[in-house]
């Protein structure tokens, strides 16, 4: 048994979804099919939803497009035999969503719990469309297996509630050809919540691990891992091959090519994932995977970046011993839900910065001067201030802890030479990852650089 994922760029429109109906009914094994919200529409919903709230009426139009798109959508990929049976579902639905609008119009409020209900509108449309569309398909509904807890105010799997769920659905049903919404779950109270944004990759990946299937297909409109986003680099190439932490590091700081939760659940089975193109199926794509001859005789993998960087740095009254701050102030931001790049100290002026996301960065600040208010009034910490406006630029590779001394010796020099002062130098959150943080405007020229250097045909 397989899974794939198809995201909403592979499902948006009649052309995209023949298609995946090519893809799937090709297969000639049990298969299950994860898909998204039609593409862009999770985006629509949560735009109407605020429209309604700010009482704009306009909201109605938007809504009809929705209701159009989707019975547009029936027409041109659904047998004619089953559209009637496939709108006695997906009508009721689209009426509930035009409710749930207009209750958030009435109360001119938009509560996280609502918006939750709302973005799930998209997925269990999706999927009971393409259950239909698909011949000899069984629709699943997620939600009965995949459930969440929240912890600083993000929603995380229940493992302990869902993978004895997932076992139970799929074991106990014969099936050649499964179609699960993704992204959609709820919490123990029976309320929908989701994965996060991205979360259908992370359905696929969970249910591959939990079900022992022997390959992930993650099917996106790329044909793979690229060394460089070819957005901002035209000569940048598929990467053929990757390891799991490879792969893992080059989502983590800023590859948008699937959604980094994925990879966790499949890399402790060892299942290998695919990046594989809807739109050029025939192209051999991306393998992530560990097995003996994936791993590349290479220094260097890929290079990319990550945007809306601050860095944080903390100083400290001389005299004052800043490494038991710092491991307190680690785990501290931990705790909260902080996620800490590039720790690195800078003892000629007795203090240490690291980088933060943007949607952290208050939370951090407010985290530290609630914990340290004593030792900010006394002077034993004698600031905490943050820098904005930044960049973070990585450079991935397995084998790049075989000679990262090297490197940063000739990746300093480079910078030197084109002015580009980087702020926060440091190795990553592994050995495979060596990473810096410049300047917004500088973002391009770095990665040019940095391509040109090591990655370039």
């Amino acid at each position: 048994m397989k899974v794939l994922k198809f995201g909403g760029t592979s499902v948006g429109t009649v052309e995209s979804l023949a298609n995946v109906k090519a893809i799937v009914e090709g297969i000639d094994e049990p298969v299950i099919v994860v898909v998204s919200a039609l593409g862009g529409l999770t985006d629509k919903l949560i735009a109407t939803a605020n429209m309604a709230a700010a009482a704009d009426d306009t909201y109605k139009e938007e809504y009809e497009r929705i209701v159009t798109r989707h019975n547009d959508i029936i027409s041109g990929v659904v047998p004619q035999h089953l559209q009637g049976e496939v709108h006695t579902i997906v009508d009721p639905l689209l009426k509930e969503l035009g409710d749930v609008y207009l209750g958030i119009s009435l109360l001119q409020d938009l509560s996280p719990r609502t918006l939750d209900r709302v973005v799930s509108f998209g997925e269990r449309l999706s999927s009971v469309i393409i259950s239909r569309m698909i011949e000899g398909a069984i629709h699943f509904n997620s939600p009965d297996f995949i459930y969440t807890d929240s912890r600083h105010g993000r929603h995380v799997l229940d493992d302990e509630e869902s993978l004895p769920r997932i076992k139970e659905v799929f074991t106990s049903t014969t099936f050649t050809r499964a179609i699960v919404p993704g992204f959609i779950a709820r919490d123990r109270k029976g309320r929908f919540t989701n994965l996060g944004r991205g979360g259908s990759d992370y359905t696929a990946a969970i249910l591959a691990a939990a079900l022992d299937a022997h390959t992930l297909e993650i099917w996106t409109d790329v044909d793979g891992f690229m060394t460089a986003d070819p957005r901002i680099l035209p000569d940048a190439h598929v990467i053929d091959r990757l390891s799991f932490v490879e792969a893992m590091e080059l989502c983590n700081f800023g590859a948008k090519v699937i959604y980094p939760p994925t990879i966790y659940p499949v890399f402790h089975k060892g299942i290998p994932i695919y990046i594989k193109n809807t739109f050029r199926p025939w192209v051999p794509g991306t393998c992530i995977s560990d097995a003996e001859g994936n791993r590349q005789h290479r220094h260097m993998s890929g290079v990319t970046s990550l945007k809306d960087i601050h860095v944080v740095t903390v100083s400290a009254v001389k005299g004052t011993e800043l490494a038991a701050h710092r491991g307190r102030m680690v785990n501290l931001l931990s705790r909260n839900g902080v996620t800490i790049y590039n720790l690195v100290n800078d003892s000629a002026i007795n203090s240490f910065r690291f980088a933060v996301r943007g949607a952290d960065v208050d939370r951090a600040l407010d985290t530290l001067n609630n914990e340290y208010a004593p030792e900010l009034q006394t002077g034993e910490i004698s600031g905490i201030e943050v820098s904005d406006s930044l960049t973070m630029i990585a450079i991935v590779g397995d084998n790049l802890q075989q000679s990262a001394e090297e490197m940063w010796r000739r990746v300093n020099a480079m910078l030197a030479d084109n002015a580009i002062v980087p702020h926060a130098l440091s190795e990553g959150s592994s050995a495979t990852t060596l990473s810096f943080v410049v300047e917004k405007a500088q973002e391009h020229q770095a990665l040019r650089l940095l391509h040109d250097m090591y990655l370039k045909f």
